[in-house]
C-alpha cells in the first residue's frame, strides 16, 4: 500500500495501545519496508509480492521472535522496529494479494456487504493453495509507479503482476476499501498475538505505558 494508507492503517490498529513516541516508531518502521533499495528490490517476502506466501508468513513470525527477544533484554526499540516490520506485511497481505477479491467473489456483483464486514482471517482462504499475489516484473514494473508514466507501462505488463492485482490505493476501485479495513483488522490480531503471554512488565515495556489491568504471567 501506499505510505499514506500504512501510516493511517497502523495508527487506528495501534494507537489505543501504544503512546504516541512508541507509535511513531513503529510506524518508521514498517514504512521503512518500502524503501526502494533496501525494502523493494529481492524482498518479496517484506510484502507478499511474487506468490512468496509462505517466506512471508516466516518472515512475520521471525519479527515476533524478534520482539519477545529484545523485550526480554531490554531492548524496547529493537522490538518496537520488529513490530513495526511485522505489520508491513500483514498489511500488505490484503493489498498485494488476491485474498479480497476472492472473498468479495462469494457475493453476487452489486450486493458487496460493508467494508467492515469484511473476514480478515478467514481460514478457508488463507490457507487456499490456489491465493496469489502479484508478481513484480523487473525492470519494468518501477516504471509503472511513476505519475503519468504508469498509464502507459500497465497495460505492457501481465495481468498477474503486482501493477494490475494491487489494491494500495483508492484509484484502483471500490475493493481498496475492503483491503484498507481487512489491514486493520489483521493489525490489530499481529499485536494481539505479539503480546499474548507476556507480562504486564514486558507488554508494558513495548508500549511504552504501564498496563496495570494485566496481571504477570
Amino acid at each position: 500500500m501506499k505510505t499514506i494508507y500504512h501510516r493511517a492503517i497502523t495508527t487506528q490498529a495501534l494507537s489505543e495501545y501504544f503512546s504516541p513516541q512508541a507509535l511513531e516508531v513503529i510506524i518508521s518502521a514498517n514504512l521503512g519496508q518500502d524503501h526502494w533499495l533496501y525494502g523493494q528490490i529481492g524482498h518479496p517476502e517484506f510484502h507478499f509480492d511474487q506468490n512468496a506466501f509462505l517466506d512471508s508468513w516466516d518472515y512475520i513470525e521471525h519479527n515476533r521472535a524478534i520482539v519477545h527477544l529484545a523485550l526480554e533484554a531490554g531492548e524496547t526499540l529493537k522490538a518496537q522496529q520488529a513490530l513495526g516490520r511485522l505489520t508491513h506485511g500483514a498489511q500488505d497481505f490484503y493489498a498485494h494479494s488476491d485474498y479480497v477479491k476472492r472473498w468479495l467473489g462469494r457475493f453476487p456483483q452489486g450486493q458487496w456487504p460493508p467494508p467492515d464486514k469484511i473476514d480478515a482471517l478467514d481460514g478457508n482462504l488463507l490457507k487456499d493453495p490456489d491465493l496469489r499475489s502479484g508478481k513484480i516484473y523487473w525492470p519494468f514494473e518501477p516504471f509503472s509507479w511513476i505519475p503519468g508514466l504508469g498509464r502507459l507501462i500497465v497495460p505492457l505488463l501481465p495481468h498477474d503482476s503486482h501493477a494490475w492485482m494491487n489494491l494500495d490505493s483508492p484509484a484502483r476501485g471500490p475493493a481498496f476499501a475492503y483491503a484498507f479495513t481487512a489491514a486493520i483488522k489483521r493489525t490489530r490480531h499481529e499485536y494481539n498475538l505479539t503480546v499474548d503471554g507476556l507480562s504486564s512488565r514486558l507488554s508494558g515495556m513495548l508500549c511504552m505505558i504501564q498496563n496495570t489491568q494485566t496481571h504477570e504471567v
